[in-house]
């Protein structure tokens, strides 16, 4: 048996005497003795890298299960020289050896016997390879690992939404900037003309009139057309005519124009970083970004890190992704969790009323799961699940907010009703009234004869029962008498005494 080694310096080929090796399941002990160990391994063929790229590129390349040009003519070369055709090949990496049993039509092996024989040749590769040193095998391992490491930074596809994470961070900072600014803009000018803030409420518009008109004079004159729309320019210039601000200098007039300038380069700027973080996500998580829109997939794989971070949590975690202080202070002091978290900003959980947006956040959350493991897993350009999710979330939130079912477009019209069918299978055109079972038939005229009959009976009952009403309402009242007369005699008695009482204490009296 022969075993593959790769290894920083290069590749190395061994060859395995079986027969000294004592017990198969521990190797680790025969290679305890370098004389030993040599007697059991032996180097049919090593060829050493003549740079770190051509290491980089081997070790790439078998992390990758391919096999590399260096790795291919090697083993070629070997095989022909040493007759190695029917040898079994040990190699570590399973798919390494599929990929190489394949195009060099050899026997590959990966069992625990090659894991111990590769563990034990790495432990003493510098006493079996002949002009290897342990310094230089060391320089050669760290010079490797720097430039792979390298390699996967730049390469990796893990890392490319690292963009989308640091613009969507800068967008934030960007408007919380840009509002700070715009109140700055609004107090400073406010002081020369107070009434122009309440009439012009958008912010962009404010700071361009500023910037183009300055004093509050100049707005009864110039052509406030060119900001403004046509229905608010009257109002602005009646406000100029009538203002009670107060006068302002020139340097501050100065400064605030400066500072105008810097809040309309910064929503330039602003603009074009939306422009690129919709671009970056449309190429990256397409079927995110349908379903939920640019911004909102774009915190949700900034919150999660990545988008292989965000693929493994599940919906429930999706729907919630945002709230983790709400969540932890509901689970703490055991109240109702929360509902959404970063999700609450789709347009979706927006169309919603404020009963109905739990259930849409969460039937939003499962199929946004789906559409970010297929945009980070799936080998498909642009949104393949996402528009007839959307769609179906489309339809289920129409019928959750009016009650009423409503079909797809690409649903048919016609609905074919289910036939019926008999006990042997066969189908029943017509349905036989004469099979169905009735306990009993009574004709028409006896019922009609019953009817009577019972009106009476109900009657008499009826009557009965108010006889029954009066007589016990007679014998309550009649209870009631006798528990006044009770009632009255003994206060009539308990009188009686008390005078009885006072004349005798009078006799008494007078006795004395």
């Amino acid at each position: 048996m022969l075993v593959l080694f790769e290894s920083p310096a290069g590749y190395g080929l061994f060859r395995v005497n079986e027969g000294k090796v004592k017990n198969p399941e521990n190797i680790w002990d025969d290679f305890q003795d370098i004389s030993k160990a040599q007697k059991i391994v032996n180097l049919v063929s090593f060829k050493k890298f003549d740079s770190t790229v051509d290491a980089l590129e081997a070790a790439t390349a078998s992390i990758e299960g391919k096999v590399g040009k260096g790795l291919k003519k090697f083993l070629r070369n070997a095989i022909k020289k040493h007759e190695l055709e029917k040898d079994v090949f040990g190699i570590v990496d399973t798919k390494l050896g599929g990929a190489i049993s394949k195009k060099l039509k050899v026997e590959c092996l990966h069992d625990k016997v090659v894991d111990e024989l590769t563990r034990a040749i790495r432990d003493n590769l510098t006493s079996l390879i002949e002009g290897l040193e342990q310094e230089d095998l060391n320089a050669m391992t760290l010079g490797l690992a720097h430039s792979l490491s390298r390699y996967k930074l730049k390469f990796s596809p893990d890392k490319v939404d690292t963009m989308i994470v640091q613009a969507i961070g800068l967008l934030d900072d960007l408007d919380k900037e840009l509002n700070n600014y715009v109140m700055r803009v609004r107090e400073w000018y406010g002081w020369h003309f107070p009434e122009l803030g309440k009439v012009v409420t958008d912010n962009m518009m404010y700071v361009r009139l500023v910037k183009k008109f300055g004093l509050s004079t100049n707005f009864q004159t110039a052509n406030l057309a060119e900001v403004l729309p046509e229905e608010l320019v009257e109002d602005v210039r009646e406000c100029a005519v009538v203002s009670m601000g107060s006068a302002i200098a020139e340097n501050d007039m100065d400064n605030i124009l400066e500072l105008c300038d810097q809040v309309l380069s910064l929503s330039e700027y602003r603009e074009t970083l939306f422009t690129y973080l919709k671009n970056r996500m449309n190429a990256i998580a397409p079927n995110l970004s349908v379903l939920v829109g640019e911004l909102v997939g774009a915190r949700l794989i900034a919150h999660a890190g990545s988008l292989m971070n965000l693929a493994k949590h599940p919906a429930s975690t999706v729907q919630i992704l945002g709230a983790e202080k709400a969540l932890f202070r509901a689970l703490k002091t055991k109240h109702d969790t929360p509902k959404y978290g970063l999700l609450y900003h789709a347009s979706m959980v927006g169309q919603a009323s404020n009963k109905n947006k739990g259930k849409i956040s969460r039937m939003l959350a499962n199929k946004a799961s789906l559409s970010i493991r297929v945009d980070a897993l799936g080998d498909t350009e642009g949104p393949s699940i996402a528009v007839d999710a959307k769609a179906n979330l489309e339809v289920r939130l129409r019928q959750i907010e009016d009650g009423q079912m409503h079909k797809l477009s690409g649903m048919s019209k016609t609905h074919t009703p289910l036939k019926k069918h008999d006990a042997n299978g066969s189908k029943a055109s017509v349905y036989n009234a004469a099979d169905d079972f009735t306990a009993k038939s009574t004709p028409a005229e006896s019922i009609e004869e019953e009817e009577p009959e019972k009106k009476k009976k109900k009657k008499k009952k009826s009557k009965d029962v108010e006889d029954e009403d009066e007589e016990m309402e007679d014998t309550k009242s009649e209870k009631k008498k006798s528990k006044k007369r009770k009632r009255e005699a003994t206060v009539d008695d308990v009188t009686d005494d008390s005078t009885e009482k006072k004349k005798k204490k009078k006799k008494k009296k007078k006795s004395e």
